[in-house]
């Protein structure tokens, strides 16, 4: 829209003004007449066009009564035949109106319809185009059943008349004005064309000759069965497939000057107002009923329809889409279809909505390139719904994926590892698969201790929450507060790891921590325990660190997300071993030297059936920001014990044990060193003896 103020152009309107002013409409055409005489004579306009029909005579002056008396009641009377000639010619307001626009470049207006029982009323013009010149040709013109025209009288002292039947669209939006539309086989011309075609001829000194047709020009070569436009003396008017033009909208509503029709009766407009100008007669008064739904307005004058349309004919200004058009836009459906089908999926979806938005942006760009530069139309809608298209489908189809590859990776690990590394491991399912595989990892093993008594001391209900309590508490600490990955339930047994399937840097010390904690938590299932009148709960934890195989394992019948290995089996061991030290905890060498900030206390060293290497075993304390003075003294004692018992100097060793005892009652492992000493005692080591202790029994 280049949008401003068109001056060659007036619109003389039929408004509220003019309809409070002068009465409601149609008007008597004697004064219809004085104001033709007016814009003429007076104000000098250059073409006048009326949007509005003239469809009935005006019989106000009386002159039908006067025609009933001349040939009945006074038939016989010659003074009466005698004023009646000398009255009827100035009562004749029709003959007045028809005298007023003959040899004057008037242009009147008609309509079509095409229902089914369409009447056909009073006169239309002869076709700007004989039946049969398009025959043959691949021309799709809209066809019409019947028509509502002026007045014979007025037809035939008209200098041209054009009908006003917009093309509107599906979506209700006047946007095509029919250059050529087809009724019985003739071809009939717009009020804009018409009136362009005797501004032509008054321009061009040939009025009031107005060319009665054009002739249709072949684009191409002469096998083109189609119709690109229509030559109008020097102007080319390109039409499309149904020979309509777009209406090239100028702006939005008054883009043309507008004149209150009663202003110009009443001679409240400047002299020079009106002279040489294209005029139109039409109307903005909602009860007239002329208004349309345009793409720059909701609510728009049809009058104004034909001024945009005359201003865009004289402008050459009017868009054009030939049919080459429409391999441009295949060509652009294919290249760009291509090339986003392939780049999008290759994308992640922030750089394929990039990617998408890049796209959108060209093909507005190309388009509106093409429709200000070139002046063709490059239809927009089949570009922008195949780029939304492909778009819209490929993330679909990565949502679902995505969503598909969530469920899969929930139903596979959420119920060994935590929410949030579910999340996690769904982000990027191609990282993360159930194949076995090799990965250093930390174990943990945990058991509860007499647990055949606990099973006896309870009915079956009460056993049932008793487990459920415990196994829920301990895996909630695995799980959500270490995240660890929860192997299986082996009875009352647990069996966890860290570092698979998401990789965990800290996995030694997450296991080390979850282990102390789960102690921590026995207490307090205990305080519950107790309340209720239960056994007390005593479990014993084993931790250690290695490379095993973990992956999806097992049998045709039955196959779980499990870690096999020699580290796996020291870890169950090491929990086997906690009841005979006295311990709650045992950590293996590995864990051990893996973990900086826990305190530990070495235990002993151990050879175990099927390892021929003793291994340092090991229990954590606390972290040691929670290790108080008093501990860090009873570790150092503790640890000249160790010096002492590896010493074979048994002496000093149970001197070191009964003060630790005096610090510690509680600790079991100083009674069970006490023990290992008397036996010592009894039955001596070699000189050689490295203080390891073996185990025949798994």
């Amino acid at each position: 829209m280049p949008r401003g103020v068109d001056p060659r152009i007036v619109i003389l309107d039929i408004d509220e003004k003019s309809l409070g002013e002068i009465g409601r409409w149609p008007w008597s055409r004697r004064l219809m007449a004085e104001l033709v005489d007016k814009l003429f004579d007076q104000y000098g306009v250059g073409v006048l066009g009326f949007d509005v029909i003239w469809a009935e005579r005006d019989t106000s002056s009386g002159i039908d009564v006067l025609d009933s008396l001349a040939q009945k009641d006074l038939k016989a009377v010659p003074a009466f035949q005698q004023v009646y000639r000398d009255l009827r010619e100035k009562l004749d307001n029709d003959g007045l109106f028809a005298a007023s626009i003959k040899s004057r470049p008037v242009v009147l207006g008609y309509y079509f319809n095409a229902e089914d029982n369409a009447v056909r009323v009073n006169a239309i013009p002869d076709p700007v185009i004989p039946r049969g010149t398009f025959a043959g040709r691949n021309i799709s013109f809209l066809q019409w059943k019947g028509y509502t025209g002026n007045l014979p009288i007025y037809q035939k002292h008209a200098a041209a008349a054009g009908h006003f039947n917009p093309k509107v669209d599906d979506d209700g939006v006047s946007r095509r004005v029919p250059m050529l539309l087809e009724f019985e086989g003739a071809y009939y011309e717009p009020l804009s064309l018409a009136m362009v075609r005797t501004y032509l001829a008054l321009k061009t000194g040939k009025f009031p000759e107005v060319e009665p047709g054009f002739a249709p020009e072949r684009y191409v070569s002469r096998s083109y069965g189609g119709l690109e436009w229509l030559k109008v003396g020097p102007l080319t008017i390109p039409v499309d497939e149904t020979a309509s033009a777009l209406i090239p909208y100028r702006g939005h509503k008054f883009s043309f000057p507008y004149l209150s029709l009663s202003d110009v009766i009443k001679d409240r407009i400047m002299p020079d107002a009106l002279r040489g100008k294209i005029a139109l007669i039409g109307t903005t008064a909602p009860g007239l009923q002329d208004l349309r739904s345009t793409p720059v307005d909701s609510v728009f004058p049809g009058v104004e329809i034909h001024a945009n349309l005359i201003a865009g004919m004289l402008d050459r200004d009017l868009k054009q889409k030939p049919p080459y058009m429409l391999g441009a836009e295949v060509v652009l459906l294919v290249i760009g279809g291509a090339v986003l089908a392939v780049l999008i999926p290759m994308l992640s979806a922030l750089w394929a909505t990039v990617a998408a938005g890049v796209g959108f942006i060209l093909i507005v760009a190309a388009d509106l390139a093409v429709w200000q530069q070139g002046g063709l139309v490059l239809p927009l809608a089949a570009s922008i719904l195949m780029t939304a298209a492909l778009y819209t489908m490929n993330m679909a189809y990565g949502y679902f994926v995505e969503s598909r590859s969530k469920r899969q990776f929930t139903d596979l690990f959420g119920q060994y590892v935590p929410p949030e590394l579910v999340d996690r491991m769904a982000a990027d399912p191609r990282k993360y698969n159930m194949e076995p595989r090799s990965a250093d990892l930390t174990i943990l093993f945990s058991d509860v201790r007499g647990f055949t008594g606990i099973s006896e001391a309870l009915k079956p209900d009460e056993l049932r929450e008793y487990i459920n309590e415990y196994l829920t508490d301990m895996s909630t600490i695995i799980r959500s507060q270490y995240r660890g990955t929860l192997d299986k339930y082996i009875g009352d047994a647990i069996m966890a790891f860290w570092g698979a399937p998401v990789d965990d840097a800290q996995h030694a010390r997450n296991g080390v921590l979850a282990a102390i904690e789960m102690q921590r938590e026995r207490g307090r299932l205990n305080a519950k325990f107790a309340a209720r009148g239960w056994p007390t709960l005593k479990i014993g934890v084993g931790v250690n660190s290695g490379t095993v195989r973990v992956g999806d394992m097992g049998s045709q019948v039955r196959r779980a997300y499990t870690a096999m290995g020699d580290a796996v089996n020291v870890a169950s061991r090491l929990e086997g071993r906690t009841k005979g030290y006295g311990v709650g905890i045992l950590v293996g060498e590995a864990t051990r030297n893996a973990v900086a900030d826990v305190v530990f206390r070495e235990v002993d060293r151990i050879k175990v059936t099927g390892k021929h290497e003793a291994v340092t075993i090991y229990e954590p304390i606390g972290l040691e920001s929670e290790v108080d003075k008093d501990a860090h003294d009873e570790l150092r004692l503790w640890n000249q014990a160790l010096r002492h018992y590896r010493a074979q100097q048994w002496d000093q060793v149970e001197v070191c044990l009964l003060n630790l005892r005096r610090m510690n009652p509680a600790c079991e492992l100083y009674q069970v060193y006490a023990e290992k000493v008397a036996e010592r005692r009894r039955q001596p080591p070699p000189p050689d003896w490295d203080g390891v202790t073996a185990f025949d029994e798994k």
